[in-house]
């Protein structure tokens, strides 16, 4: 295992299996993490749940004594600008720009902006976060070029070199569980599967062999995909 690296880490934890993967992953490279979440509103609230079980779950494997504060920021101004599939009870359709109604405008440049800010009073220098341009909706601000771009404008605003990692920018779904497989072993792969979650309704009443979901929104079908192509490929080696 390579040394720990010095700086401090801020992980973006949702609940999500991405924000998860990112939280084992900056634990097996920073001596100090600490989580931030958000409460926007959201339609699938039962993640804000799943944050508390992921790290409590984390906290009990292969990292103990880096896993600092968690902080939750309510973020109710997203739902004020306008109505999304993830914050009402609509059904999720494409939209005239074609990007799907799920796309929060703003959601991550605003997440990080604030991430950004408590780094500043806590005394961090790495915001992480599980944004991706493998697998994902189009969404412009889960860009690498976006990302890059808020790096430099977020080090300026606060005069602080702050580096914005994402570890998933470039790893599709089947990717992320054979990530999580490398972190934590089965152990991670199954907390991951068992309490995180993705699913855009917010259903948890079935427990599927990818996770709980309701197996058809665009989240869960992505999810499925991605376990099925790792367990694919992970028996053909």
């Amino acid at each position: 295992m390579s040394a720990l690296q010095p700086r401090r880490a801020l992980v973006l934890l949702s609940g999500g299996q991405d924000s998860a993967t990112c939280l084992a992953w900056a634990l097996s490279r920073y001596a100090e993490v600490e989580t931030l979440g958000f409460d926007y509103g959201q339609r699938h609230r039962a993640e804000l749940e799943c944050r508390l079980r992921l790290r409590a779950g984390m906290q009990a494997m292969a990292w103990p004594g880096r896993l600092g504060p968690d902080h939750l920021l309510t973020v109710d101004v997203l739902a004020q600008l306008g109505g999304s599939a993830m914050t009402e009870e609509v059904a999720i359709t494409l939209q005239q720009d074609g990007l799907p109604n799920t796309f929060v405008p703003g959601r991550n440049l605003l997440f990080f902006t604030l991430a950004a800010a408590l780094a500043y009073r806590r005394g961090l220098e790495v915001l992480v976060g599980g944004m991706s341009e493998t697998d994902y909706s189009g969404y412009p601000d889960c860009r690498d070029n976006t990302l890059k771009a808020l790096q430099v404008a977020l080090s300026l605003g606060v005069d602080r070199r702050l580096t914005l990692e994402t570890p998933l920018m470039w790893v599709d779904k089947a990717g992320t569980w054979a990530l999580a497989q490398r972190l934590g072993g089965d152990a991670l792969v199954e907390l991951i599967r068992r309490d995180s979650h993705t699913c855009y309704l917010g259903q948890r009443d079935r427990l599927h062999d990818w996770g709980h979901g309701c197996g058809s929104c665009p989240a869960c079908e992505l999810r499925a995909q991605g376990w099925q192509a790792w367990k694919r490929n992970a028996g053909a080696d």
